[in-house]
């Protein structure tokens, strides 16, 4: 009988030696460790995880604790790209108020140490899962899981960034006008193809965007697999990988993680395939957006058909910049077929929810 297929959870899950092309000076960061991180005991053992990091990841195992390492990848990267900077300046404020992230410990700017910036943090122990759908759990626990995810990102929007010293991490206001920008220039510099859906979209985004009203920390990619869970609880220990975190609307963090349930079918995030939420413990967005409501204090979310056009638009936008990049010789291309056929179809599902919004 033929093996199985590896699972995304197979692929994605636990350590892996160090890729040669990731490869660091383990004595240079040993002393730095012993000089910058308090209680650190070596011998050290250098691993690095197997999950899809656009910033390179490792595990530092010593004999009586664990920690994780997160670097900028090495070559030349764009000004503000892979701000291993920022995102050890959003975890250090969050851990002043319990929010469930992993325990800052360091930052070293000196690229001398390990040719570039990276900072270190303690290694959570749980579960992180890839598959939306939970194949493992019993309806009870999906839904419990459900609800905390929600729930936490909830707790990260109501959090007073001002007061844990975050009042510069980005600009209050005009948030979706901005991001409408910078996708859009994104796009028309990677263009490779007209698209009638994308050209009608950034000509209707701008000038229907809905009011500005609220400013909070945004983590900016809030999905299933960047976090981590509780090894036996339906309970979010900690969220991960705060890249693309700055300060903007709530709502475009929310109707992001909303988009699991209205992608088209066949995308690795989507929740399509399922015809009876109840039955298999997951609420439905209509409870998704009750529940989030409740716990920030709003009265119901009327413009979702809009946010869903944005976020889809802004899907396509980055599908479209990874097609650029492998046209420039700057990106590998084992899914530039992929991606560029999943543009036009983003495109054409991000319009489809601007009709219903009244494009």
């Amino acid at each position: 009988m033929a093996d199985a297929e590896p699972t995304a959870q197979d692929l994605n899950s636990g350590t892996k030696p160090v890729e040669e092309r990731h490869r660091i000076d383990e004595a240079k960061l040993e002393s730095w460790l012993k000089a910058n991180v308090e209680g650190y005991e070596g011998p050290l053992e250098v691993r690095q995880f197997k999950g899809g990091q656009s910033n390179p990841t490792y595990q530092l195992v010593t004999p009586n604790k664990k920690y994780v390492l997160r670097r900028k990848p090495p070559g030349k990267l764009l000004p503000s790209a892979h701000a291993v900077d920022r995102e050890f300046k959003v975890i250090s404020g969050l851990n002043k108020v319990n929010f469930p992230v992993a325990k800052a410990y360091a930052l070293c700017e000196d690229e001398g140490v390990l040719g570039t910036m990276f900072y270190v943090m303690d290694n959570v122990e749980g579960r992180i899962l890839w598959d939306l759908t939970l194949p493992d759990s019993e309806p009870a626990e999906r839904r419990a899981i459900y609800e905390a995810k929600i729930a936490t990102l909830a707790q990260l929007h109501n959090v007073d960034y001002a007061a844990i010293g975050l009042a510069d991490y980005g600009r209050p206001g005009n948030y979706f006008a901005r991001q409408i920008d910078r996708w859009t220039k994104q796009y028309k510099a990677s263009e490779t193809q007209s698209i009638p859906s994308m050209d009608r979209l950034i000509e209707w985004l701008p000038q229907t965007t809905p009011a500005d009203d609220q400013t909070s920390i945004v983590h900016g990619d809030y999905r299933l697999d960047n976090m981590i869970l509780h090894p036996t609880e339906p309970r979010v220990v900690a969220v991960l990988d705060w890249e693309l975190s700055t300060l903007g609307n709530p709502l475009a963090d929310f109707s992001y993680l909303l988009m699991h349930w209205v992608m088209p079918g066949g995308e690795r995030a989507s929740l399509a395939g399922i015809e009876d939420f109840a039955a298999w413990g997951i609420p439905t967005v209509e409870e998704a957006v009750e529940q989030y409501c409740g716990l920030t204090g709003r009265d119901g979310l009327p413009e979702l058909n809009w946010y869903f056009a944005y976020n889809m638009f802004r899907l396509a936008g980055i599908c479209q910049g990874i097609v650029g990049r492998v046209r420039d010789g700057t990106a590998a291309s084992a899914h530039a077929q992929t991606m560029e056929a999943r543009v036009p179809a983003l495109a054409d599902a991000a319009l489809a929810f601007a009709r219903k919004a009244g494009a």
